[in-house]
């Protein structure tokens, strides 16, 4: 991009692209009193520039899976290796270097219950050079589920209400059951959530009415939502990192509330672990870290410890990879 910042009509065009990814450019030039066109020429140019993405994402809980939070801590020559190969795979998302390069963190998905695919270490590459793994499962997420609040604070309250009609799901307690035509739908929102119907219709052997009505149909059910992938450093935020807390079990709800409302955590969630606790923080500088942490994570009651790991790069967010990684780690193929 000419400008390392976005400016007021591509942040709200974000920002609707965040309250419903695959709203049609009119209805999001009616709330923004734009015109379709200067939008649609708009998001074209961030999408082709690769700093926009909108992702189709399916729900864990609602197709019987559950993600885990992996940390994998390795030599720093092999980290990036490393960090590819599990980026390639399916079933990861947020993967990125911490610490320097010498930590991997990122999320996995996986059956729940006795099935060979609920393992993990399977995933891992085949190294001597990864010199520990840990793995907390995701309990329930507190905060960011609706998407970061660096990129939902551009529209006003009656914008919000005009695009949010029709993209809010029901909560149905029955499991979903995909179809053969489902897994092979969820890929491709994976690597576009806007996708135009003909070419799902392609990808699914669906008609294009068919491929209408499923989405429909899995959005409702709450099987599928979407994000927005951008870069926070496109808002002025260029410190990130991830905090990992210790929390008193009577004082989980209190801290998750409260994490809820700061803005500087971007996702949170409870786990299992002694660290009980996870938030993905986007702050505009160091400085800016060091005072949340001291102001905001230090005033919380029943917060026993905290471990913050900056993240250095991002490898993968939470759509499919648009280009091949390596998969190999020294002579090793990824299991």
């Amino acid at each position: 991009m000419d400008s390392a910042v976005l400016d007021v009509l591509d942040q709200q065009l974000v920002h609707a692209l965040q309250i419903d990814g695959r709203a049609p450019f009119s209805r999001i030039a009616a709330a923004l009193g734009a015109s379709d066109r200067t939008l649609a020429r708009r998001y074209h140019r961030l999408r082709s520039e690769g700093v926009l993405r909108v992702v189709g994402l399916p729900d864990a809980r609602r197709l019987g899976l559950v993600d885990w939070f992996v940390r994998v801590q390795c030599t720093p020559d092999a980290a990036l290796a490393v960090a590819g190969a599990l980026s390639d795979r399916a079933d990861t998302s947020w993967v990125g270097l911490a610490s320097g390069g010498t930590e991997i963190t990122c999320i996995t998905r996986a059956r729940s219950g006795p099935h060979r695919e609920s393992l993990l270490l399977p995933k891992l590459p085949r190294t001597s050079r990864i010199t520990s793994v840990t793995a907390q499962c995701l309990l329930r997420a507190v905060a960011g589920t609706a998407g970061w609040h660096g990129r939902t604070g551009a529209l006003d309250a009656a914008q919000v209400e005009a695009l949010r009609r029709g993209a809010d799901a029901d909560t149905p307690d029955s499991p979903v059951t995909l179809t053969d035509a489902d897994r092979l739908l969820l890929p491709a929102l994976a690597q576009d959530g806007r996708a135009a119907l003909p070419g799902l219709a392609a990808a699914t052997g669906w008609s294009e009415s068919t491929v209408r009505r499923r989405l429909e149909e899995l959005r409702r059910v709450g099987a599928l939502r979407f994000d927005v992938e951008i870069d926070p450093l496109l808002y002025g935020f260029a410190c990130e990192a991830v905090l990992w807390l210790t929390v008193a079990p009577a004082e989980l709800n209190t801290v998750s509330r409260a994490l809820a409302g700061h803005p500087e955590v971007a996702f949170a969630a409870a786990t299992t672990g002694r660290s009980n606790m996870v938030a993905f923080l986007v702050c505009r500088d160091a400085d800016a870290l060091y005072d949340y942490l001291a102001d905001r994570v230090g005033a919380l009651s029943g917060v026993l410890g905290a471990e913050t790991v900056p993240v250095t790069r991002h490898i993968k967010r939470s759509g499919a990879l648009l280009l091949t990684r390596p998969r190999t780690v020294g002579s090793s193929a990824v299991g």
